[in-house]
Parts: C-alpha cells; sequence; structure tokens
C-alpha cells in the first residue's frame, strides 16, 4: 500500500531526480513554458507551486530560500520582481498542464507545461511579397529573403534620396535664388 507517499520517483536515485527538478525548474521559469513527458510535467507543477509561493511573499529570507533551490541568480530576480506580481491574487495552481500526444521513439505521453500567465509573443505580420516568395519556392527560403531585403534596401534608399531633394529644394527658394555673375573665361590662343 502506498499510503501518505507522496511524489513519483520515476525510476531515479534521489539526488538525480532532485537535481532533474531544479533543471526543470529553472528552465519553466525562464522560458515560462517547457516540454516534457507528462510524469515529470506533473510532479514539477508542485515543485514550481512551492517556488512561485516564496517569490510571492518577497522577503529576503524566501530570495535565499529560492537561490538555493535555483541557483540561479537571474531567474531568482525575475521570479520575485516579474513572475511573482502578476500570481499575487492566486492562491495557488499556478502552472498548466497539456497532453500533446506520444513521443515518436519510444511511445512516452508527453505534455507541456506553461505559467498560466504565459502569453505566447505576437508573430510579426508578412508582407504580401514574402507571402508570394513562399508560395512559389518553398525550399528557396533563403535566396528568396534575400532578395526581398534587397530590394527594401534599395526602396529605402530611393526615398532618403528624394527627401534629401526635397529638403534641398526648399533651402533654394527663387526668392533666395541668386545667380552668381559669370566669370569669362579667356580663351588660350597659339
Amino acid at each position: 500500500m502506498r499510503h501518505r507517499v507522496a511524489g513519483r520517483k520515476l525510476s531515479r536515485h534521489t539526488q538525480h531526480r532532485e537535481l532533474m527538478f531544479r533543471n526543470m525548474l529553472v528552465s519553466l521559469l525562464q522560458h515560462e513554458r517547457i516540454r516534457t513527458t507528462l510524469a515529470k510535467g506533473k510532479e514539477l507543477r508542485s515543485w514550481a507551486d512551492r517556488i512561485i509561493t516564496l517569490g510571492k511573499q518577497g522577503t529576503l529570507h524566501a530570495r535565499r530560500r529560492a537561490f538555493a533551490l535555483l541557483r540561479d541568480e537571474g531567474i531568482v530576480k525575475k521570479l520575485f520582481d516579474q513572475i511573482a506580481p502578476k500570481l499575487k491574487d492566486r492562491e495557488g495552481g499556478y502552472t498548466r498542464v497539456y497532453k500533446l500526444g506520444w513521443r515518436q521513439g519510444d511511445a512516452a505521453p508527453l505534455s507541456l507545461v506553461e505559467l498560466v500567465t504565459y502569453a505566447a509573443p505576437e508573430e510579426k505580420k508578412k508582407s504580401a511579397i514574402k507571402k508570394a516568395i513562399e508560395k512559389v519556392a518553398p525550399g528557396k527560403k533563403g535566396k528568396a529573403e534575400k532578395k526581398v531585403k534587397e530590394k527594401e534596401k534599395e526602396k529605402e534608399k530611393g526615398k532618403v534620396k528624394k527627401e534629401k531633394k526635397a529638403k534641398k529644394e526648399e533651402k533654394e527658394t527663387p526668392k533666395e535664388k541668386k545667380e552668381a555673375p559669370k566669370k569669362k573665361t579667356k580663351e588660350k590662343s597659339k
């Protein structure tokens, strides 16, 4: 019977298991989402909840405890300054686990573990030229992208030249424009 036995051993020694979850926790806090197996993902939730609760406390002692576990000053700073303030109104459940299917090699069930505050970065809109090139020549992306960049640079150069001409014309208004007297040149005779 497994009464009151918490956690998963995952067929690993204690030190290996703890170090693995430390590394996964650092990656989760750094990228705000990671892909792993379902069993590891479910176990990682408890680690993440514990460390985010420390981040919400915000005390020096909590920072030192978090650093003792994470061993990365940058991640501890991000936890206390960025992640914990977003989750201050939540009482728990700081992560979510999505099932992704099965891994190709060993058919292990995969999952996506992410913080509930995760927001996907917005993709930049592609120009019509880039979309058309991708449709026509999907295998030649590198060359096509170079051509598009060259065309854009030429357009920018043309715009800069037009702006310079416009400024020059503004400076030389008809009132201020004075023709300099032409000097007579002497012809050399032999």
